[in-house]
């Protein structure tokens, strides 16, 4: 988690410190970003990278010379995001003492606030960044889940994933999951004591990923080539100012998201 735009040695921070700050945003990161663990992830390709080619050409109004006709090639800007956070200037002193219990707090709810960005970019996508969301431009009609009514996941993933299979687009699927829906589908148990977990990977084929930022949950394909992520840099943590109690600092990331097969993901909405 380094480059020197992040401006990191100008913080009063030593390597320990830096060191445990990336481990934290790491480990909080891992988890939280689960639309990753669900579409097609490349790069990073740093941080000067700017945009994605689409393969595509507009033309252009006019003639700069007789006889010669211009088009422009279309691309998808990458979009940055960024999560500001501050860690006591104390803790980190105490870090470097041997302290092992530090107050990252600050930080992981900054990772959480980012990880939610961008599943809610990839899923439901981000208009103003010319990002369409899995969920926000599918060819199938969204499928209803009644609030707390986690017995029945299974018809509803089975109807999506014919719904799938109907246009044919092959699996294995897996399925992002809202925190609560997530939670919901932990916590039951079917008849018999069979656990609903199990049961919804059956039908899958694939994994459930708790997914903070979506709405409901989304059944999708994992075959491949249907939806891309593209990152410039990968998230990381710069440095922005410090005072006498506070070193400020943020969660940075750049990247592109786009859907290129609509019909392989299925919405299930609350």
């Amino acid at each position: 988690m380094s480059g020197a735009h992040l401006l990191r040695g100008h913080a009063p921070i030593t390597p320990k410190g830096w060191g445990e700050i990336d481990d934290e945003a790491r480990a909080r990161l891992t988890t939280a970003l689960g639309a990753r663990k669900l579409v097609d992830f490349a790069g990073p390709l740093g941080w000067d990278y700017s945009a994605t080619n689409l393969g595509r050409v507009e033309p252009l109004a006019g003639e700069s010379v007789s006889g010669v006709e211009a088009a422009r090639r279309r691309v998808l800007p990458l979009i940055e995001l960024r999560a500001p956070f501050t860690v006591s200037r104390a803790e980190l002193r105490d870090l470097d003492r041997g302290a092992e219990d530090v107050d990252f707090d600050a930080l992981d709810a900054a990772a959480q606030r980012l990880a939610v960005a961008e599943n809610s970019a990839v899923f439901h996508g981000f208009e103003s960044a010319a990002i369409d969301g899995i969920a926000a431009v599918s060819e199938h009609p969204p499928i209803a889940v009644g609030d707390g009514d986690f017995d029945r996941y299974p018809t509803h993933v089975a109807t999506a994933v014919e719904m799938l299979l109907s246009v044919g687009v092959e699996g294995p699927y897996g399925l992002a999951l809202s925190p609560d829906a997530y939670r919901g589908v932990i916590e039951t148990t079917e008849r018999g004591g069979y656990p609903l977990l199990d049961h919804l990977r059956k039908i899958l084929g694939g994994p459930l990923v708790w997914t903070p930022g979506v709405r409901g949950a989304v059944v999708v394909s994992l075959r491949g080539g249907d939806f891309l992520f593209e990152s410039g840099e990968d998230l990381a943590v710069g440095y922005s100012h410090h005072d006498g109690e506070n070193v400020h600092l943020y969660l940075e990331e750049s990247f592109s998201f786009r859907v290129v097969s609509p019909d392989a993901g299925v919405a299930l909405e609350p």
